[in-house]
């Protein structure tokens, strides 16, 4: 099982970013599929999550209206696009992945978000 996220980077406040994670090893779309971010110094936060089919997602309030997770289960890829970005949107991005009827769970290594002028 792996879950590997990519598209991490620098970007200036107000600018766009979309990471992205592949998933192998496990039937991508039976899974919920979340982001979460962790800040230096911080706990560990849910920010975003979108169901199997893709029929549904949720956001944190900090990041509605500029945050859009989708995800794509022909090439067991999820998405997050981040659009305003802000300085405290900084963090390292985590992919999960989620079974409710097992409750069995993976993660990715995470892709750091930088957000600064």
């Amino acid at each position: 099982v792996q879950l590997v996220e990519s598209g991490g980077g620098l970007v200036q406040p107000g600018g766009s970013l979309k990471i992205s994670c592949t998933a192998s090893g496990f039937t991508f779309s039976s899974y919920d599929m979340f982001w979460y971010r962790q800040a230096p110094e911080k706990e560990r936060e849910w920010v975003a999550v979108i169901t199997g089919a893709g029929s549904n997602a949720n956001y944190v309030d900090s990041v509605k209206g500029r945050f859009t997770i989708s995800r794509d289960n022909g090439k067991n890829t999820v998405y997050l696009q981040m659009n305003s970005l802000k300085p405290e949107d900084t963090a390292v991005y985590y992919c999960n992945a989620f079974l409710t009827a097992t409750q069995r769970t993976y993660w990715g290594q995470g892709t750091q978000v930088t957000v600064s002028s």
